[in-house]
């Protein structure tokens, strides 16, 4: 497509900063440059590598060499994000960094803020001394509710804005839309920021829980050599999550809760972590392409905040309805035997770690969407099918999960431009419509697939399974045991 025929959403008036030039930041670039007009020499990339300074350097975009810890990010970041007049915007796409005291930051600079994931600062995930109940991504978020309970309204600032968390919790609401449509319910698609509306919704059409489905077939051109651990997206973002305890939010049809379960003491008690290692927990799931597949219950923020989005409480403020929602995760086959390899060796990473580009793929997709389950039509999927082939054509620097992700970044910012005082918000309280309608060029087919499949399927086959065959959805029977 002819670079004048893409939309130009708005203006960045004051300065851009982006923390963090991985393959995420990469390819959110040139999104940034199609899409905003803004003032090219007052931007800066700040990361501790300089592996690919080389496309800044052509654009004459300053870069600073450097990483952004608890001790400097404050003398470092504040003369960058108020040089100039304008309202600038920082983009957080690095790893190591507190989001939260960065959008504090920003938030009271004036600066409009995005960032993909609740990030702490260096040594969280691997602390050895913290329990694993401080380790979770819903202790991250309550950390986020707690400053935006504190500090409401303000500078906008998009919390956990990639493809998932982020893009997957406006496919949960078109899903339900679609299935509500679809089963014949009378309903008014409820407003933005109207979440008993959503809820009350959810709880209509029957929804017994939801998974975020993703199969990533995208493969290499060469075999992946031993002691390496090789990724289509961030690998120490992948570690550090898969090391994370395994999570999810915990709805009100389960009869059944693992032995090493253990629930949340404050907060929104929409979750549960069970103690072991996401990246070593196996669910049963379903995609469009492959059928029924194995998933990884690696932690992720939408799988809390979109349990607790869809809470409904009763008039005497009890939860009366909840769904359980969770991450099942294939990644690509490279991944998936890396982390064999990993987990084999008691949790030491490869010392080579390295993001497979879209020169290096030969060919695949990453299916990314939500499975919403339980309901009169059993399942239904609702996502993207993006190929490799269709991502390369699209925007450069990109594969097709990279793509998912700075597409949702774009939509985001978008976003906050046209909403510049909305506070601190989830991907859950955003416009999903417009946030879709921003992204959906960058997501090859958008479709929906309902299916019989249950994980019942095949079972209990040649050995005695504890399941519950009278309930399918429970998640004693998507845990593979």
């Amino acid at each position: 497509m002819a670079k004048e025929k893409w939309p130009v959403y708005g203006e960045i008036t004051g300065p851009v900063v982006m923390i963090g030039f991985g393959s995420i930041g990469r390819g959110t670039l040139p999104l940034i440059e199609r899409h905003f007009k803004f003032d090219k020499s007052r931007m800066t990339v700040i990361d501790p590598r300089d592996t690919d300074r080389k496309l800044l350097d052509e654009r004459g975009i300053t870069f600073l060499h450097e990483a952004v810890t608890k001790e400097n990010y404050k003398d470092l970041l504040t003369p960058l994000l108020t040089n100039g007049e304008g309202r600038g915007f920082c983009i957080n796409l690095s790893v190591d960094t507190s989001s939260v005291e960065l959008m504090r930051l920003c938030r009271k600079l004036g600066v409009l803020y995005i960032d993909t994931v609740i990030e702490p600062w260096l040594g969280f995930y691997f602390d050895d001394k913290a329990d694993n109940a401080s380790r979770t991504n819903y202790a991250l978020r309550e950390s986020l509710l707690a400053e935006k309970r504190k500090h409401p309204g303000g500078p906008t600032a998009v919390s956990t804005c990639g493809a998932n968390p982020g893009m997957v919790s406006w496919f949960v609401k078109q899903a339900l839309v679609n299935l509500a449509t679809d089963l014949g319910l009378e309903f008014a698609t409820p407003a933005q920021d109207d979440r008993d509306g959503w809820a009350k919704l959810m709880k209509k059409a029957g929804v017994k829980g939801v998974h975020i489905a993703e199969r990533d077939t995208q493969r290499a051109k060469t075999p992946k050599p031993f002691n390496t651990f090789w990724n289509t997206w961030s690998v120490e973002g992948f570690i550090s999550e898969g090391l994370q305890p395994a999570e999810l939010g915990w709805g009100t049809n389960e009869k059944w809760t693992p032995k090493n379960a253990r629930k949340h003491k404050k907060g929104s008690k929409a979750g549960i972590f069970l103690e072991q290692p996401g990246a070593n927990t196996r669910v049963r799931t379903w995609c469009p392409t492959t059928g029924p597949q194995y998933g990884l219950l690696v932690t992720h923020n939408e799988a809390i905040s979109i349990s607790d989005f869809f809470t409904v409480l009763d008039k005497k403020g009890k939860v009366s309805y909840r769904p359980t929602c969770h991450y099942a995760y294939h990644p690509c086959n490279d991944a998936l035997l890396s982390l064999d390899e990993m987990f084999g060796a008691a949790g030491k990473a490869q010392p080579v770690q390295h993001v497979l580009d879209e020169n290096e793929l030969v060919d695949g997709s990453d299916e990314l969407g939500v499975l919403l389950y339980g309901h009169d039509k059993n399942a239904y999927w609702f996502g993207s099918q993006l190929t490799l082939e269709q991502a390369r054509k699209l925007a450069p620097y990109q594969n097709a999960t990279g793509l998912q992700v700075s597409s949702s970044v774009l939509a985001g910012m978008v976003w906050a431009l046209e909403n510049p005082e909305a506070g601190i918000v989830e991907a859950d309280e955003m416009d999903f419509a417009r946030c879709l309608e921003v992204q959906s060029p960058y997501l090859g087919p958008v479709k929906g697939y309902y299916t019989d499949w249950t994980p019942l399927e095949g079972r209990p086959g040649l050995f005695a399974e504890d399941i519950d065959t009278k309930d399918p959805w429970q998640f004693r029977n998507i845990l593979v045991r």
